[in-house]
């Protein structure tokens, strides 16, 4: 591949990577909550912390899926794998656009109100500071991250059959997908604590919902391009 092909690659993996991170982002869950909580008194810097636990959550899931790759996969099987995979992004997808209406109604600062995190605790006594050397709301993105059902579902299912795509491609195409996904999440997650921390909205109501729509078209749309490309390559 020239020097082009290559640039043009990565760029597409790093792009990838932003918009399944922004997709998932943008859904009210746990890590939001844990976010919004946590920014009422640690302010913006809640942001990078919660995304510090997160990612470290999501680079073992990385880690034990590549090497679950190189060591028992085969081409074929990956491939196998990333037309399931593909399925789970158009059904994660859909799912998404049905719910749009729903996810940008949700009264998140209710539902965060129940976080306290100042002190290195969730009021639902999960975690505790005794969780050091984490702070408090590194804490959180790691407990939010591995307990939540919805992310371990997608990493075992279509999170993987991207990864497992991008590892056919090579070691800095599945690099680059990882850095779009990160920066998404910490983007993101610094948008919610600076904005929560000053009282106001991340983005609008009518705005939080087109984004929902948007991103499941993509998650859908990408969902399908998997399918139809690793068919190509079993025929």
């Amino acid at each position: 591949m020239s020097r082009g092909g290559i640039i043009i690659e990565l760029t597409k993996d790093l792009i990838l990577g932003f918009t399944v991170g922004i997709s998932a982002a943008i859904i009210p869950g746990p890590m939001m909550f844990a976010t919004i909580g946590a920014s009422f008194h640690k302010g913006w810097r809640a942001g990078p912390s919660v995304f510090i636990g997160h990612a470290l959550v999501e680079l073992a899931f990385f880690v034990l899926i590549l090497i679950g790759a190189s060591s028992f996969l085969g081409k074929s099987v990956i491939s196998y794998l990333a037309i399931i995979g593909g399925l789970m992004m158009v059904i994660f997808g859909l799912v998404m656009i049905k719910k749009a209406k729903e996810a940008s109604t949700m009264d998140i600062s209710i539902s965060a109100s129940s976080l306290n995190l100042s002190s290195g605790t969730v009021s639902s006594g999960i975690m505790t500071s005794s969780l050091n050397p984490f702070s408090g709301t590194v804490s959180a993105g790691i407990i939010t991250s591995a307990l939540n059902p919805f992310f371990v579902a997608w990493w075992l299912t279509a999170g993987s059959a991207i990864l497992l795509q991008e590892y056919l491609t090579g070691i800095f195409a599945v690099t680059a997908f990882i850095i779009g996904h990160w920066i998404a999440d910490l983007g993101f997650l610094v948008a919610v604590s600076s904005s929560f921390s000053r009282g106001t909205e991340v983005i609008s109501q009518p705005t939080h919902e087109k984004l929902v729509y948007l991103c499941g078209g993509f998650m859908a749309f990408f969902g399908l391009w998997f399918m139809i490309n690793n068919n190509n390559i079993l025929q």
